[in-house]
């Protein structure tokens, strides 16, 4: 059974950090691409940034230079690295797994507000 189980979401003020986590089982982490989505209310979910399986990265314009993305094969973890956080950074940001087959977490919320 695949799982796919995001944590580290909150309330923060604009301008702090944040840590996602994602912990992944049931696949074999090291051959799938990792991502992050979000999804804000009354928008579509968005690709936030992505890491592949050669460790290299994408990210959505509105992410460069403040959110980092990393992954750690010998746990099955994913993180999402966010600094300097903006009240438009503000959705339910979900885990995903792609191969040939893609899965995603429940999901963790992300509150900006002062």
């Amino acid at each position: 059974q695949v799982q796919l189980v995001e944590s580290g979401g909150g309330l923060v003020q604009p301008g702090r950090s944040l840590r996602l986590s994602c912990a992944a089982s049931g696949i074999e982490f090291s051959t799938f691409a990792m991502g992050w989505y979000r999804q804000a209310p009354g928008k579509q979910r968005e690709l936030v940034a992505q890491i592949f399986t050669d460790n290299l990265t994408h990210y959505t314009d509105s992410v460069k230079g403040r959110f980092t993305i990393a992954r750690d094969n010998a746990k099955s973890m994913v993180y999402l690295e966010m600094n300097s956080l903006k009240p438009e950074d503000a959705a339910v940001y979900y885990c995903n797994a792609k191969r040939r087959t893609e899965y995603w977490g429940q999901g963790t919320q992300v509150t900006i507000s002062s």
